[in-house]
Parts: C-alpha cells; sequence; structure tokens
C-alpha cells in the first residue's frame, strides 16, 4: 500500500504495486542421474519467495522456481498419507509438485470513483508446505528373479560387464545391480539384478519386500532356479506365488525360465528334469560358469522383448498403470530399522507455539517446501 507524494501533486493517489509470485517446485526426470544419493543431504527444498510490491506501481519480482532433478523411474509418495503424487517416467518430464503463492494486488489495483484513495492492498497467497517420499523403481528391460544363491549376479556378470558381489552364502547381494547385455548387430538391452526373494518375502520377511518393487518396471521377467534343487517347479511356484501376492499385475508380464548351474547335471538327467519344468514359458538349462545355453539365452530373451504381445503389453501398460497407496507404518518400520528415525525430534503445542512466532532473518522465506 503507498500513496504518491510528489511535489506539486497534493492528490497523487494511490500508487502501489502488486507483489510477485512466489516459486513453484518441479520434479524433473533427468537420465544422468541413476540414484537419489545427490538427494540425500538435502532433506528440506525451498523455492523463491516472491517480492513485494513498491512504490510507482511496481511489481514485485517473481520468485525462482526450484527444480528438483530425480533419475527416471521415480515415484513420489505423500509422507503423511502415503497416497500416490505423481510419476517421473522419462528424461526430461517435469511434473509440477508444488504451485507458488499468487502475490497479492497493490492498492493500486483498488482504486475507483467512490474510494479514490485505498489505503489496503491485498496479501499474497500463503506458501504450500509437503513432504514426500522418493522411492526409485529401475528401469529395465530383463529383470532377473530367484531364491538367494540361484546365480543371478553370476549371471549378469557372465552376460555383461557388471561385476556385482559373487560368494556362496545367501544376500550377497545386497543392492540392485544393472548390466547391459550387447547383441547382435551393435544391438542391447538392460538386465537387472535385485536380492534374491524368500518364501514370505511379499509380507516383509528377508530383504525382498524393499526390492520386488523393482521388478515392476521390468519388461520381462527371467525366473532362475538352480538345477540341484529338489523341486524345480515348486521353487518356481514359490517365486511366482511371492509376485502375485506383491502385485498380481506382475503375472501379466512375459516369463523365462532358466535352470542354472546346469553343469552339475548330466544329458540323461537334463531330460528327465525338462519333463516336470511348466509348459507356459520358455524354459532352458544354462551354465554361467561354462557358458552353456547362454547364447540361446539371449535370444530366447530378445524374441520376447521384441515380440508384439510384448510391445501391446508395455503400451496398454503405460497408459494404466495403478500405484498402490504406501502403508505408512510399513514404511516407518523400515525407518526405524535403517536408523532414520533416530534424528527425528517430535514436537508438542508449546513448541508450534513457539514456531508460529519464530521469523526468518537470514534464510529466504520459500513458497514451496519439500
Amino acid at each position: 500500500m503507498h500513496l504518491r507524494h510528489v511535489k506539486y501533486q497534493p492528490n497523487g493517489g494511490p500508487d502501489g504495486g502488486d507483489g510477485g509470485n512466489g516459486g513453484s517446485i518441479y520434479l524433473r526426470g533427468n537420465h544422468n542421474y541413476w540414484t537419489l544419493l545427490h538427494l540425500k543431504y538435502e532433506r528440506h527444498i525451498f523455492a523463491e519467495h516472491g517480492g513485494n510490491g513498491g512504490r510507482d506501481k511496481c511489481h514485485g519480482t517473481n520468485g525462482k522456481d526450484r527444480y528438483i532433478d530425480v533419475p527416471c523411474g521415480t515415484v513420489v509418495y505423500d509422507a503423511e498419507t502415503g497416497k500416490f503424487v505423481c510419476d517421473v517416467m522419462y528424461d526430461g518430464q517435469e511434473v509440477l509438485l508444488l504451485k507458488g503463492g499468487r502475490g497479492g494486488l497493490g492498492n493500486f489495483q483498488f482504486r475507483s470513483a467512490t474510494n479514490q484513495a485505498p489505503r489496503f492492498a491485498q496479501p499474497g497467497e500463503p506458501m504450500e508446505e509437503m513432504t514426500i517420499i522418493l522411492e526409485l523403481k529401475l528401469l529395465a528391460d530383463v529383470g532377473l528373479v530367484g531364491l538367494p544363491n540361484a546365480g543371478k549376479s553370476t549371471l549378469l556378470s557372465a552376460l555383461s560387464s557388471a561385476r556385482p558381489k559373487i560368494a556362496n552364502y545367501p544376500f550377497t547381494t545386497l543392492e540392485p545391480s544393472l548390466g547391459i547385455v550387447g547383441y547382435h548387430d551393435k544391438q542391447s538391452f538392460v538386465m537387472a539384478d535385485i536380492p534374491g526373494i524368500i518364501e514370505g518375502a511379499s509380507e516383509g520377511k528377508g530383504l525382498g519386500l524393499r526390492f520386488l518393487r523393482h521388478i515392476e518396471r521390468n519388461s520381462l521377467l527371467l525366473f532362475m532356479v538352480p538345477g540341484d534343487t529338489d523341486d524345480i517347479k515348486r521353487e518356481y511356484e514359490i517365486l511366482l506365488n511371492e509376485l502375485r501376492n506383491f502385485n498380481p499385475e506382475m503375472l501379466d508380464k512375459h516369463r523365462v525360465l532358466a535352470v542354472t548351474k546346469s553343469d552339475l547335471l548330466d544329458a540323461e538327467l537334463v531330460e528327465m528334469l525338462r519333463e516336470t519344468l511348466p509348459n507356459d514359458l520358455p524354459c532352458l538349462f544354462i551354465s554361467s560358469v561354462t557358458g552353456q545355453g547362454l547364447d540361446e539365452l539371449k535370444n530366447v530373451l530378445w524374441q520376447e522383448l521384441n515380440s508384439e504381445s510384448n510391445k501391446i503389453q508395455d503400451i496398454m501398460a503405460e497408459e494404466t498403470l495403478v500405484h498402490r497407496d504406501k502403508d505408512m507404518q510399513r514404511i516407518a518400520d523400515e525407518l526405524r530399522e535403517e536408523g532414520e528415525n533416530d534424528n527425528i525430534e517430535y514436537l508438542d503445542e508449546d513448541d508450534i507455539e513457539d514456531l508460529d512466532d519464530f521469523e526468518y532473518e537470514d534464510d529466504p522465506v520459500s513458497n514451496a517446501e519439500k
């Protein structure tokens, strides 16, 4: 609010300018990022505050927008309710997360014939705050599914240049790994290795619950069962049942079954085992150590990836992708196990009243907060 005061103009009238709009916060897909590690130490993100209007009808500066670069395949959930917010799927995609507040109008905008010197101005819209959960789901063409020590990491190292940790004990793989598998005519596809899944993983047992979400983004699932197991078909059905309990839509993906460690089996035993395998999907016997069946496996994977039914399925899955809301109690338990809740301080009503009286002096006030 401002009234014009200049020499020889005693009745200058109102000249208060409008306030600037606050900055917005956007999520932007960036293929140069593969993890969310760059956001680990920047937990609070502020957009710039809109500038105040000035005299002589000067408009306040608009706050600068903030762009949060995330890897493709990032899903956003509301941390308070667990509701799905948005999904960043491809490079360069921009999603508006929080819209900046609109600046208020100066008293110049409220002049009229009956109120020629308004002594009030419109306040700007309040800031918006939001706490979110960023969850990265790996985007890969082929996802490896198997129990611990099924040979997933060994296969990935044999087919690609990836070097995941390999050892003869369960749960050697503790984090997902990606590898690019070369094919004929300089073609390639991406293969993802996740920690082993055990029976009951969809209910929170083992490490499978934290990494089953990555399989949702794979176009093709490669089930891996060791050849020295007692019942190959039963182990395959255990894996299939865990996927069904976690997300029934995952069963619509194309599947291939690979019996690993076939170098331990003779030809007669292989023929006997072949009769017990499922008939509704391609089944192969491979050995990552000797290279047995690896070329045939790549041919089958390439044919399945480029089949017409798989392409149609990808288009339908992208348009009708359904995200389930988060169970916040389960998220709290996971954070507690990882020690993320150790630094959280809970405030009572008296502390909140003290925060309401607090004013920022050095830091700029934001219009949006993550």
